[in-house]
């Protein structure tokens, strides 16, 4: 009976996501509040800038489409330019790595680049 148990346990991991508790986005800083630019970097990825939004918002720039965005979010257009945001199918998916004050909201309003129906990304507040 141990090896179906094991299965199971096998099985349970692999439905679930990386075992940090966040998606490849996440682990990259997308979507993490920022006082600045500095607070968006890390090891992972120099990409990211910190977004005007209340709060900040840390996004990669300059994308061409979803592929040039971490697996777990997609290229935005926002003001002109274009960035990596946060995918998500409810709210609390976006306040992971955010301020109680500051929390995002999952919105299919925006302008993806790559135009898939049904997809909403994390948007915080805007204002200061």
């Amino acid at each position: 009976m141990r090896v179906p148990s094991m299965l199971l346990i096998c099985l349970g991991f692999w439905a679930c996501d990386d075992g940090d508790g966040g998606t490849e986005a996440q682990r990259h800083g997308i979507g993490t509040g920022c006082d600045a630019t500095d607070d968006c970097a890390n090891e992972a990825d120099a990409g990211l800038t910190c977004l005007p939004f209340k709060g900040g918002y840390c996004g990669a720039r300059d994308c061409r489409g979803d592929s040039d965005c971490p697996s777990g979010s997609a290229c935005i257009d926002f003001e002109g330019a274009r960035y990596c945001f946060l995918v998500c199918a409810d709210k609390p998916e976006c306040n992971r790595y955010r301020a109680a004050e500051d929390e995002a909201n999952c919105s299919a309003n925006q302008t993806f680049v790559d135009d898939r129906a049904g997809r909403k990304v994390c948007v915080p507040p805007s204002g200061s």
